[in-house]
């Protein structure tokens, strides 16, 4: 049998017109019957690998198709859905839907403070509580390290208070990476998420190793580089030997050379639609690339680029 398009693949993996599951391991889909996990090294807690980025995405009304979109998720085993005041609608989106899904427990909530001044910090993180029906957040992050500072004091008092799990920095580009790796080095944070994919690969640099080295935990934002890269496919078929790596379309293909660098705790590809969710959780599942994998991967790229 030929490699499966990415349209066979969520056929394959989706039931419904909204994507109702069936289990990976009833649709032979993946060897292995749960998604991976990785540890986060301030804890020692597992995190699945695949989560939900929903910037533009959620900052809509109750809608449907997202309700199909974290139920899906849940049910393949994702967890991190990760948002922002910046994002619009979308804390509060986050909150009516996995509140009245009856299992808002299950998710591991990560959000950010995105405005200047303790005081004005302090009332947007609080909001954003409010918003996402969370008496804690799992997850707490300066967006784009705006005033990180002054924040980041305030984030450690909340979590030595219980109402945050974890503390956080995120940025999107790579001119950001020097500072973030600095903050990594004085072990500020217990996460850091920034940009990495295969046609931006400046993390690789440094940062990726430097957030291993000291136990800091990995978010990747920005897997597809804006969708650019189903661009760079658009019409091409997938190589046959990427079976050898349990790849059944173009997003696993992206998003599974990220997931086999060892610093990566979880990519954060963001989508509306339930059957591209389907396609991108499939990406932790089964095996991923070794370095000689990933170079054959990173060819494939290099010559469309």
């Amino acid at each position: 049998m030929g490699q499966l398009s990415r349209r066979e693949a969520i056929k394959i993996m989706s039931v419904g017109t909204l994507g109702a599951m069936v289990s990976p391991l009833t649709a032979n889909a993946w060897p292995t019957a749960t998604m991976l996990q990785r540890t986060i090294p301030v804890t020692g807690e597992k995190l699945p690998v695949v989560g939900l980025g929903t910037w533009q995405q959620f900052d809509v009304g109750k809608d449907a198709a997202l309700t199909a979109v974290l139920k899906s998720m849940r049910e393949m085993g994702g967890k991190l859905i990760d948002t922002s005041p910046m994002y619009g609608k979308a804390e509060e989106v986050i909150g009516d839907l996995t509140s009245a899904s009856g299992n808002a427990d299950k998710y591991f909530y990560a959000t950010k403070v995105w405005t200047t001044g303790q005081q004005e910090g302090i009332q947007q993180m609080t909001d954003s509580m409010q918003k996402m029906k969370r008496r804690t957040i799992d997850l707490l992050q300066v967006h784009n390290l705006q005033d990180w500072r002054v924040h980041l004091k305030t984030m450690r008092q909340w979590k030595e208070e219980g109402k945050i799990r974890y503390t956080g920095v995120t940025h999107y580009t790579d001119a950001a990476h020097a500072q973030l790796e600095q903050i990594v080095k004085d072990k500020a944070v217990d996460f850091v998420q920034f940009n990495y994919s295969m046609s931006e690969r400046h993390a690789e640099r440094s940062l990726l190793n430097a957030a291993k080295d000291n136990g800091v935990a990995v978010i990747i934002n920005e897997p597809f580089d804006s969708g650019s890269l189903f661009g760079l496919v658009k019409g091409k078929t997938l190589p046959e030997w990427v079976t050898d790596y349990d790849i059944n379309s173009w997003a696993q293909f992206f998003l599974k050379y990220i997931l086999a660098h060892p610093a990566v705790n979880c990519v954060i590809p963001g989508t509306s639609n339930p059957k591209h969710l389907v396609d991108n959780m499939g990406a932790g599942y089964g095996r991923l690339p070794d370095e000689n994998g990933r170079k054959k991967m990173l060819d494939v790229i290099k010559d469309l680029l």
